[in-house]
This record gives structure tokens, sequence and C-alpha cells, in this order.
């Protein structure tokens, strides 16, 4: 008999191929046989720390082979792993781990070195001292059933606080094992995203239940640089890039995919173009254009395009994979006609269990599926979708207050609740606009109730309690925000942000600092960049910033990484560093 959780066919793959290799980090390589055994060492220690039937087990980790190790074991142990993003501020990972009631942390040495949230206890999954060679090799009983809790992952909420989703092994299962996976393209998976965002349920469990492998990216933030090399040294055959992601490759550099047997990319709108560019340069790559949300377990549709594919001016999501089933819905739940526009519900598989510990919320985006059978549910997607000819389903925007960003979604609200609370301001609003290159951003008005507030200081206070993707890159101070004839904010009306550069203008000194200049202009899309401006006041978002490093290192030849790029902050700062590289050489 098949497997009812995600650790058993892991198990029963170890069974199959022993020595084949399941996860490589670098020069670190684990066998199937080496990951189940150090995942059951693991979830003994687990247990012997009150780990049962669904209990929640904070996890805060860099990207590394022992956080593969450790999720599984959570599974074998009983329990459901629950993610805490490494970007989140101090007082929002504090807040998921309490909220959680998690028994157990488990870390690396390097999150610790940085700083923990207090928990009941605290496991080191990488300390040589902790002596889990004392505990048994072989799994500990399992009592875990497909209905129960395979992860927590929080995501933004509307009240001023994240919302964490429930997911079970049967929704994990039922993804993993989808068909569109039988392709022999996922052999070999690239873990690059935050294991805290839901593409981790493609990353991890996708190759490991069919036998592949995955291969963890190096912590922090990936350039293009690092991807390339990845994907030819590691032989990757399939990995997920978020539309803005993808866009940045298509746009500097597709030919990296080459060799990649399939690109899925999603969580945004999809450019035509990028699509088109990354099919040119790679014409053996498939592009998999997917649909989903963290409540219904990531994908829920999917569109494959390869070389020769025509392509309108609309990338569509696709259709249903199996066992899901979609509605085009009007306010009524009833059926739009042909290709009207409506909103999606989801319904079938994946469907989660719904928010952690909150039936109030679960009641409002998980309704009766009166289309199904007596107590199926469906998710509210909050996404406005048509229909095409062919019905596949076309995203056209949404239809409330969320967004996206980088691939993460964001409640406005949220934003609006943290920002709200600084002292003096008398109305907050946020929206989300475009940058000059098309890219989603986050722009907050406020209306002071005295003194206007410097935006330097809303920004520092908005980073104090929400992660970077969730903070404006612009501030904009009002007089009053325009309001619609029946009081509600016109957020059409808003004023658009200015997006020259802050500090006052100074020329630069050097032939490298006016290539310099003239990259950040290029990149940022302004008309001059002076040598003191700073990244930050030119709304740099990490898309932004692989961009930027990429064309750097192309028009100086110089070895640059993201993190070098924001600790200079400006072509002042970043000509100094690259003239102490030079020195040291």
């Amino acid at each position: 008999m098949s497997p009812t959780t995600v650790h058993g066919h892991v198990a029963e793959q170890a069974r199959r191929t022993p020595d084949a290799v399941a996860v490589s980090a670098g020069p670190v390589r684990l066998t199937y046989r080496e990951l189940d055994e150090r995942a059951n060492r693991l979830a003994h220690r687990l247990r012997g720390l009150g780990v049962g039937p669904e209990t929640p087990v904070a996890v805060l980790m860099e990207r590394s082979a022992e956080l593969v190790v450790t999720l599984l074991a959570i599974l074998k142990a009983g329990g459901c792993y629950l993610p805490v993003h490494s970007a989140y501020p101090a007082d929002r990972r504090q807040w998921i781990v309490d909220s959680s009631g998690t028994p157990v942390l488990v870390a690396d040495r390097t999150k610790a070195g940085e700083g923990l949230p207090s928990a009941p206890a605290v496991v080191l999954a990488d300390d040589p001292a902790d002596a889990l060679a004392g505990e048994p090799a072989t799994a500990p009983e399992d009592t875990t059933g497909p209905g129960d809790l395979a992860y927590v992952i929080y995501t933004s909420g509307s009240t001023g606080h994240p919302k964490g989703v429930a997911v079970t092994h049967w929704d994990v299962l039922g993804l993993a094992l989808d068909p569109c996976w039988d392709t022999g393209a996922h052999e070999r998976v690239l873990m690059v995203a935050p294991y805290a965002f839901n593409v981790s349920t493609y990353e991890l469990w996708v190759p490991l239940l069919h036998g592949g492998r995955i291969v963890v990216a190096p912590p922090g933030e990936p350039d293009l640089d690092t991807l390339r090399r990845l994907i030819r040294e590691e032989e990757i055959t399939g990995l997920h890039l978020t539309a803005g992601l993808f866009r940045v490759v298509a746009e500097e550099g597709a030919d990296c995919l080459a060799g990649v047997r399939e690109v899925l990319t999603g969580g945004d709108v999809i450019v035509p173009a990028a699509v088109r560019q990354v099919l040119a340069a790679c014409p053996d790559t498939t592009v998999r254009a997917m649909y989903g949300a963290t409540e219904v377990t990531l994908f829920s549709t999917h569109s494959p395009m390869t070389a020769g594919h025509e392509l309108g001016t609309v990338v569509p999501v696709g259709r249903a994979m199996r066992d899901v089933r979609l509605y085009v819905l009007d306010d009524r739940l009833s059926p739009v006609p042909g290709d009207l526009e409506g909103e999606l519900y989801i319904a079938g598989r994946g469907v989660a269990r719904g928010y952690f510990g909150r039936p109030d919320l679960t009641a409002e985006r998980f309704v009766a599926d009166p289309f199904g059978e007596p107590g199926e549910r469906m998710y509210r997607t909050g996404d406005l979708v048509r229909r095409n000819d062919d019905g596949q389903i076309e995203f056209i925007g949404r239809a409330g207050d969320q967004v996206k960003i980088l691939g993460f979604r964001v409640e406005l609200g949220e934003v609006e609740a943290v920002l709200g609370a600084y002292p003096g301001l008398a109305h907050v609003a946020v929206v989300a606009g475009q940058s000059a290159q098309g890219d989603r951003r986050l722009v907050a008005y406020v209306v002071p109730a005295g003194d206007a507030p410097d935006p330097a200081a809303l920004r520092a206070h908005v980073k104090t309690s929400l992660p970077d993707y969730m903070v404006p890159t612009a501030f904009v101070v009002l007089d009053a925000l325009p309001l619609t004839a029946n009081g509600k904010v016109d957020r059409a009306a808003l004023p658009d942000p200015d997006t020259e550069p802050g500090s006052a203008y100074r020329a630069p000194l050097n032939p490298r600092q006016e290539v310099l200049c003239t990259v950040f202009a290029e990149v940022f899309g302004v008309e001059r960049v002076g040598i003191d401006d700073s990244i930050f006041d030119l709304d740099v978002q990490s898309l932004l910033a692989m961009r930027l490093v990429s064309r750097i290192r192309a028009a100086l030849g110089v070895n640059l990484t993201i993190r070098d790029l924001f600790d200079a902050a400006s072509v002042a700062g970043l000509d100094e560093w690259l003239e102490a590289g030079a020195r040291t050489q």
C-alpha cells in the first residue's frame, strides 16, 4: 500500500534507492539513506521534547542540507514545521513563535549568533556537541495520518499581524504527486526561495518524492552569476523563479537557463516578452506558468510553453491541475458566462485546513462549495480572472487590498496598521504602484497631525515590524488624503511619488564613478544620479539590486555581490569599496 504521509514517501524512496544523492549543498552530499537516518535521529530528540501529533515546531535556519534534514525530522516526529522567515524583524519572529504555542525552536549556529526568538526549548541542528549520535537511526513510531498537518506558513494579514496557513500531508502529496511532474524535468531541483515561502513545497517535496535531488543554493540573495554557476555545475533540470525574478533573468542573461529542462514561474503577472526571450535563448527549455496560493498548497493551475509557442499580450496561467476545480464566479457565487471577468474560487485538491488558530479568518476565505459534495469547501482567492478562447485562466488583477510584491503576498491593511502606529500621523494610506522598470512597489501616503515627519524615520519605524518586501519604497506627505463621494480614500487620485534622488547632486569625480552613475540612472529609470545618492533613496528592491549588480559586473568586470551593493549603498561608497579591493589584490 502506498504511504499516506510525506515522510512515509521519503522513507519508501530511501528503501528503493538508498545510495542515490537526495540533497547537495556545496560540498555536502546526503544520500537517501543518510537523509533518512539523520532525520530519524533528530525526530527522536524532538519526540523527547514533547513533539507529537500536529505539534508546531518553529524553524529558523539558513538554507542548508541540515534544513532539509530538520523539516523531514519534524514530520517524522509527528509534528508540523513552522518556518520563521529570517528576513522578519525580531518582534515579528517572536510574535509568530508565541502565537503558535510551539514547544521547540530548531535553529542553526549562524542564526543563534544573530539572536533567536525565545522558546521553551531550542535545538541547534548543526551543533556537533549535540549528541544526536546517541539517538536511534530507525524511525520513531509513526502515528501520523494524511489529514494531519505537515506545515504552517505565515502570510501577510490585514489585522496588523501575519496569519498562518495550515496545510496537511494530504495537501502536499496531492501537489507533489501531480502528473505534471512526470516529465523527468525535476530530477535536480534548485532550492533558492526562502523556505518560509510556499514555493519551498515544490523545491523540497517534488524532487524527494520522485527520487530526485534537492540542490540547495548558498544562503542569501541569489545573483545572476550565482544562478548561472549553480545551473551549470549542478546540472539543474528544474527550478522556480517568481515572475519578477524570471523577468530580470530573461532581460539580463536568459542564456543562463540553457540546460534547464523546465522553468516554473508565477506569483504575479508574467511578462510575455520575458517568456519569448527565454524560449528564444533556450529552445530546449519548457517555461511553465503556474498559479496558486499558500491556502491551496502552492499551485492549482499550470500552462506549459515551449519554443514556437504563440503568445499574445497576456500569459495565461492555464488549466487546473489534477483533482483541482476552478470556479469563476460573480458576487452572488454564480458562474459568470463565457469570457467575462469574475473572481476565482478554488476547490478540490490542495485546499488547506484554514488559518492556524483563527477560525474567524478561516470562515471568511474558506467557504462552502455550492457545486461540490456536502461539506466540501472552496477558497476565495480574491483574484479577478477570465477564461480565454482556449478555456485557460487569465489573471486580470486583485479584487481587494491584497497585492504581490516580489512574489510575496502583502495585505495593504497590515502595512497601514503598522505605519499608522507612528506618532503624529492623522491618516495613512498604502497603495501598490509600479517603478519605472514595471516592477511592483509599495508607496505610503501620510497626513501629519502636526509637523511633517521625516520619511527616513517612517521607513525605520516600519522596518522594525515588517520584512523588507513589505516596507514602502516611497513615503509621500500630504495635507489631506483625497476622498471619493462616499468618503473613502480615492486611491486613483493619489499623486505619483517623486522618483528623483533626494540628496544634493554631486557629479562623478573619476571615470569609474561616471560609469557607475550611468548604470545607476539606467537601472533606476531616473535622469541622473549623483555619487552621494543612496540606493535606498532610489527605491531599491532585491530585483533591481540583482539587475544593478549584473550590469556593474558587465560594465567594470568586477566581482560584486548584492550584499556588497547594499553595504556600499551609493556610487561614492561603491567606488571606495572597489578601490579598497583593488589595493588589496
